[in-house]
């Protein structure tokens, strides 16, 4: 499936503004994901080629992380397992459902994901100590990597903060910690939910990588924004354009 330049125009401003948001508190998907879809692809090309332009991100903070030590290696490598099984059974149990049913759910899930995340920030400033043995956190992490795994295969947006806060809560990890392990985990199922909708034919390819370098560059500039204190940008902005996707998917819908 190929694009417009217009439809070029549209999604690559917007991944930005989804990288731009992610790094400063998280949720991106819930911009890069409506991006496509207010540019005008079906529900399956969308998250297809969303993913590729997410893989490419996570992937860079992940590996930056990694260098930086905020990675613990063993929790991670085993959470990543789990999260590639689930991720690639959410992949094709999206693959199963019909464009228009896709569409449906996703007017009750978008909105939902949008208002919980946006509500559930201060959770990610608990700083949990960990009062866990190390088997215990592994297999916490799992079950938490197998289940937000399928649903980031399946659907994605609002997958990493989920991550964030059932790692602080459940398995007691500090903030740093749960923030590397959910970057690993978050790569883990955007690389598994990638290679599903690849191998079917749902990503294009081009505008996916010219989308990735958007990305990208909107985690670096949001990175340095964070610092001098720009969060209360992320609300306002998340709203604005998921009121644009409604009106997209509705007005297709009808």
């Amino acid at each position: 499936m190929g694009f417009t330049i217009w439809q070029a125009v549209i999604i690559c401003p917007l991944i930005f503004l989804a990288g731009f948001i992610d790094a400063i508190a998280g949720g991106g998907g819930l911009i890069s994901l409506p991006a496509y879809m207010i540019a005008g692809f079906p529900v399956h090309v969308s998250i297809a080629s969303n993913k590729l332009s997410s893989a490419m991100g996570t992937t860079f903070v992940t590996i930056k992380y990694f260098m930086d030590g905020f990675i613990p290696v063993k929790i991670s490598c085993c959470s990543m397992i789990f999260a590639l099984i689930g991720s690639g059974l959410g992949a094709k149990t999206a693959l199963l459902i019909s464009d228009g049913i896709f569409k449906i759910l996703m007017l009750i899930i978008l909105p939902a994901t949008a208002f919980y995340v946006m509500k559930s920030k201060k959770l990610l400033t608990e700083h949990e100590q960990e009062n866990l043995n190390e088997k215990k956190i592994i297999i916490i992490c799992a079950v938490i990597a197998l289940f937000l795994g399928f649903y980031d295969g399946f659907y994605g947006p609002g997958a990493g903060t989920f991550m964030m806060i059932l790692l602080c809560g459940w398995a007691r990890l500090n903030v740093q910690k749960a923030n590397g392990v959910a970057k690993a985990m978050n790569m883990a199922t955007n690389l598994a939910a990638l290679t599903v909708y690849f191998l079917n034919g749902k990503v294009i390819l081009i505008l996916g990588l010219m989308a990735g370098i958007f990305s990208i560059i909107g985690n670096y500039v949001g990175a340095k924004f964070f610092e001098k204190g720009g969060a209360n940008i992320v609300r306002p902005v998340i709203f604005i354009v998921l009121i644009l996707f409604l009106v997209r998917v509705i007005s297709d819908l009808i």
